[in-house]
This record gives C-alpha cells, structure tokens and sequence, in this order.
C-alpha cells in the first residue's frame, strides 16, 4: 500500500509522538491527522496573538504564555505536547522567540 499524501510533517512534530528510540507511539494516519490539526491552530491563533499585541499585551512573551495555558487545558483537545508545539510553531509563524523546552517560559526571559 502506498502513501499518496504529499503533507510533510516536520520533524519536531514527529517528535511529539515518538518514543526515545524514534519510533513513532501511533499510527502515521494518527500522527497525520493531529498534525494538521495543530498547525490549523497555529495558523488561526496568528491573528489572535497579533491583536493582542496592538492592543491588550505588547509583551510576546506574555502573550505566548497566555496561548499556553488555554491550550493546556482538557477542555482545548490537544495533549500538552501539542499545545507545546502549537505555541513553538504560532511563536516561529509571528517571527518571536518562542516558550523554553518543557517550562511554559518565553525564551530570553
């Protein structure tokens, strides 16, 4: 059986559902599927973080911690490593630096 799809999956999403020996813990349809959920999300949360930047919170870092922390509630329907990952990749679409490994922390903070 071959695979058609042609949605390149970057490494550091590969690493959110690999093992320590780089294999992946779920199917690739899975991993596929969650992909391109996370990076929707990061690419709507773009519009978002740059109003809050205008006009509530002129602090990135603040702003990334803020996205953070709703994402790494129950209700927002990511894993943690997910919401990770959708606040590294929202902070790479806007051109900021982005969260410290693991802490919730912007990074230079």
């Amino acid at each position: 059986m071959s695979d058609d799809n042609q949605i390149f999956i970057p490494p550091s999403f590969f690493a959110v559902y690999s093992d320590a020996r780089q294999r992946l813990r779920e199917p690739i349809g899975v991993v596929r599927e969650r992909y391109e959920i996370c990076e929707d999300l990061a690419s709507h949360l773009v519009n978002h973080a740059q109003i809050q930047h205008h006009t509530e919170v002129p602090v990135e870092s603040e702003i990334l911690r803020r996205i953070h922390a709703g994402l790494a509630t129950p209700e927002a329907g990511v894993s943690a490593a997910e919401a990770t990952w959708i606040v590294q990749r929202l902070a790479e679409l806007l051109g900021w630096p982005g969260l410290e490994e693991g802490t919730g922390e912007a990074s230079g903070d």
